[in-house]
């Protein structure tokens, strides 16, 4: 453990920050809810990921890159994705498979770590019927008309996670009407599939589990009973991971599921809310297209994970300017490692993730660095990477073109030359009509004393 950091995390149980004591400092456990994989992930979706993997990273900070394992799950069974296999005419593996694998690569992308375990629910099917069998045996649940519920009544303590009433329970998980449910907020636990249906075989005949049992079983699976952090999305905190609590506790006699609870904020785009009828639905693999993934990532980081988050062009056209400035101003140094991160950012970050005062800190650093401040340039870069910045060199960060560039690198750079040299004959005309040109091929250029740079312009 690194001597003198005490992380401070907002647990959404308690409704408060808290300091951070591990169940055991050699081995952290942190789980996150991943993605139902019938289509590719949006942005809002990126920024859970983003928001867990820097959890990762900053317990990896503290513990040592050995002692945390990091569980992202995968949903790949679940009715839409049956629904788009259907519309597709292809097979649920082969749809899961290839959403999947987008995601990974995805995640990868916006300069995310790969997680110890990457779970998928379809592996853990015996596991769920065997809890699903626990809560009725421990009368928590019960089989109706081909379905396992979770009968909530049986629960005392359900609704502490989220905090709800009842009534405001019955609203949030939009409930589903049913004759054979004892209580309006009673959840499935397992459903009954028909021949045409994806299904195994159970006590309750051939049927597929609900989507919360999921989770439970998973968790216990790779991180025990009870483990130190589970997450997702402000959304997921009721109904799903209310639920999560729910069975977990019961199943295990009371037993706490996980010591502290992290929420991620909401996402909009251009101050709406995200939707394909706005078309301002953002696909994460698009993106990736048309800006460097790692200024998708630093825009993330501009706004605190538990705040709502506008997403704006602008917004990742700023992140990317203040890369290229980073990227210049590091360009020279060598290997760093955790040693060199200052403690101007180290303890903004173990101040509950606050990325916009560690990005404050980046921005100073940047500042001495363009004064000749060397140790300010190493500092910046091993903050950066702490963050998951600074991924690749400077030259191939300068290299970066969007997908639909057929910019040619060769002209650019004679134009360039033919420009220099206009300037230094002093023949300012030309040298500003072959800036004009090359504005209008989309390229800016930034004279120094150290010479002339260009990038695409975004």
């Amino acid at each position: 453990m690194r001597s003198g950091a005490t992380l401070t995390l907002y647990d959404t149980a308690a409704r408060k920050k808290r300091a951070f004591e591990p169940i055991d400092a050699a081995n952290v456990r942190l789980y996150a809810c991943g993605p139902t994989v019938y289509d590719f992930a949006h942005i809002g979706n990126g920024r859970t990921g983003v928001t867990f993997d820097l959890v990762f990273r900053v317990l990896r900070y503290v513990y040592g890159a050995d002692h945390v394992t990091y569980v992202r799950n995968i949903t790949d069974i679940e009715d839409k994705i049956m629904a788009r296999a259907v519309r597709e005419g292809v097979n649920i593996r082969e749809l899961t498979d290839k959403t999947a694998a987008v995601y990974q690569a995805d995640m990868h992308g916006l300069g995310s770590l790969t997680p110890t375990h990457e779970p998928r629910a379809t592996d853990y099917i015996p596991g769920m019927i065997g809890m699903i069998s626990t809560l009725i045996s421990k009368g928590h649940a019960y089989e109706a008309e081909g379905h396992v519920l979770f009968d909530v009544s049986s629960d005392a303590n359900y609704g502490s996670l989220s905090g709800r009433t009842l009534d405001d329970m019955i609203a949030g998980a939009r409930v589903e009407v049913a004759p054979y449910k004892r209580n309006p907020t009673d959840f499935v636990l397992w459903k009954p599939s028909t021949d045409d249906m994806p299904g195994w075989e159970s006590p309750w005949g051939n049927g597929r589990p609900g989507w919360h049992i999921e989770c439970s079983v998973m968790g216990e699976a790779l991180l025990g009973e009870t483990f130190d952090i589970h997450g997702g999305g402000i959304d997921l905190a009721f109904p799903h991971h209310e639920n999560e609590v729910a069975q977990s506790t019961c199943a295990h006699n009371g037993a706490t599921l996980a010591n502290y609870w992290m929420h991620g904020g909401f996402l909009q785009v251009d101050g709406e809310k995200m939707s394909k009828s706005l078309g301002n639905f953002l696909v994460i693999n698009d993106l990736l297209k048309d800006w460097p993934g790692e200024a998708l990532r630093l825009h993330l980081f501009m706004t605190h994970y538990r705040q709502p988050l506008n997403w704006t062009a602008d917004g990742v056209r700023e992140a990317k300017a203040i890369l290229d400035r980073w990227y210049a101003s590091t360009a020279d140094v060598g290997e760093v490692t955790a040693d060199d991160v200052p403690q101007s950012v180290a303890a903004c970050l173990l101040e509950d993730l606050n990325t916009p005062q560690a990005l404050a800190s980046l921005h100073k650093l940047c500042g001495d660095s363009q004064k000749g401040d060397a140790q300010a340039a190493r500092a910046l870069k091993a903050s950066g990477q702490l963050v998951g910045l600074f991924g690749q060199s400077a030259d191939e960060w300068a290299a970066w073109r969007p997908a639909s560039s057929s910019i040619d690198d060769t002209q650019v750079e004679g134009l360039i030359t033919a420009r220099n040299a206009a300037r230094k004959d002093k023949n300012f005309a030309e040298a500003d009509r072959i800036r004009d040109e090359l504005a209008s091929m989309g390229i800016e250029i930034k004279d120094s004393p150290q010479g002339t740079t260009w990038s695409v312009a975004t």
